[in-house]
């Protein structure tokens, strides 16, 4: 089992702009509306433990599994605490609220501690590549023999079936599959990425919902376990609205538009005299509105653009008429305007913008804690919001194998069986 880095956070205070909070301590009992439900986490980086995180943050009991040899890469991904030779900070958000328990997948005797945890547990996520889990003996199959309610959350690049299943598949491989990509970026250059590892989430936001169906499917309708398969770039194939349809019946093959939304007008992104704004009026009467708040009385009354489909034609005439209005105006006088005819339109937040903003403030989107040497660190607060039963960080993420005696004990391993365990280097 790795030594513990001396910065890794445990059972930090939390405090925001507007409250002070406190994290419940690691031995309290969770609360949330997921409290009582057991998690065991198999897998590394990013699809399988922002599932788990989620759950996590929602009162379920997450028993991350790490290899002693180093543990989760993610670890040392991005910007690191302390700069040279600390851990991620991205480790803070994704890991918290998970119990680290370190286990060598080689060793038999690790393997059955995972076996054991798994008779215990109402989830297992997994994002090992399809195949892995039962060449180790964990296979589905195995695990739910003593425990047939089992639910499994299986993610992988391109699912447990299909000619590709053997294939890597990362997130950014899925958006290209999923068709994502295709339209992402202006017609004249390359598709780009977005900045943030979109494939992944999308598809650890269909885990979620799958193993929150299947266990109402187990408890409500008298069901058994089953296993959840989700295929990163189905996930993001499943996000894609209409272009399936637009392509079976029309042969239309939807292309990148830049920042426009296509089909849909108007709604772009628009120049203003100190930077850009983002405007959405493209329902009816917000187009009405829009154009009757930037003096554009005819367009307003036209009836051709009453809706959408007559305006699609003039999507060139319209925002021509739009950028004329703003192209005087500063980004604070345009929304004012706006603001004031009720049409949605927005500035392009960088962070630096969302830690002063008053509406990130007022719902206490940033949340600050501190590590065990003072530092404070500041994490996204949990969402979605619960009236009655709300999640939150209850520790940040945990040091390498923290809770692997814990966890060990609590399966009915003595100090002297752990301590051989980890003399054999199987924790």
């Amino acid at each position: 089992m790795s030594a513990a880095s001396p910065q890794s956070p445990q059972h930090p205070a939390a405090h925001d702009e507007g409250a002070t909070q406190h994290a419940t301590a690691a031995a309290g009992k969770p609360s949330g509306p997921l409290a009582g439900v057991k998690v065991l986490e198999l897998g590394t980086l990013i699809a399988g433990p922002f599932a788990a995180r989620l759950l996590g943050e929602f009162g379920a009991d997450v028993v991350k599994i790490e290899d002693p040899k180093g543990g989760d890469p993610l670890r040392k991904w991005r910007k690191l605490y302390p700069e040279v030779g600390g851990t991620s900070l991205w480790w803070a958000v994704q890991a918290r609220n998970k119990k680290s328990v370190t286990v060598n997948l080689k060793a038999e005797e690790g393997k059955e501690i995972v076996r054991r945890l798994a008779r215990e547990a109402d989830i297992v996520v997994e994002n090992f590549r399809p195949g892995l889990l039962e060449k180790l003996g964990l296979g589905y199959d195995v695990l739910c023999k003593n425990n047939p309610g089992l639910v499994m959350v299986r993610l992988s690049g391109y699912g447990q079936t299909g000619p590709y299943r053997d294939r890597p598949g990362f997130g950014a491989i899925a958006e290209s599959m999923g068709g994502l990509r295709h339209i992402t970026g202006y017609p004249d250059l390359p598709p780009p990425r977005i900045g943030i590892s979109i494939g992944d989430s999308i598809a650890a936001l269909h885990g979620v919902i799958g193993a929150l169906m299947a266990l109402h499917h187990r408890q409500v309708n008298g069901g058994k376990g089953q296993v959840v398969d989700v295929a990163l770039y189905e996930a993001v194939f499943n996000m894609m609205e209409s272009v399936v349809p637009e392509y079976g019946l029309y042969g239309m093959v939807r292309e990148r538009t830049g920042a426009s939304l296509p089909g849909i007008v108007p709604s772009n992104t628009y120049p203003c005299r100190d930077g850009s704004i983002v405007i959405g009026g493209n329902s009816d009467p917000i187009f009405r509105r829009l154009m009757l708040a930037i003096g554009r009385d005819d367009l307003a009354n036209d009836p051709a653009l009453a809706h959408n489909d007559g305006r699609v034609p003039r999507t060139a005439e319209i925002d021509g008429a739009i950028a004329a209005w703003l192209a005087s105006r500063t980004i604070d006088e345009a929304l004012a305007v706006l603001n004031e005819a009720e049409v949605p339109a927005g500035r392009i937040y960088s962070v630096a913008d969302m830690f002063t903003d008053p509406q990130y403030i007022a719902r206490q989107m940033i949340q600050r804690f501190k590590w065990q040497d003072g530092v404070e660190v500041a994490l996204p607060a949990v969402t979605p919001r619960f009236s009655e039963t709300p999640g939150e960080t209850r520790w940040l993420g945990p040091q390498l194998g923290e809770h692997t005696d814990e966890v060990l004990r609590g399966l009915g391993y003595d100090a002297n069986r752990i301590a051989q365990l980890r003399e054999r280097h199987v924790i």
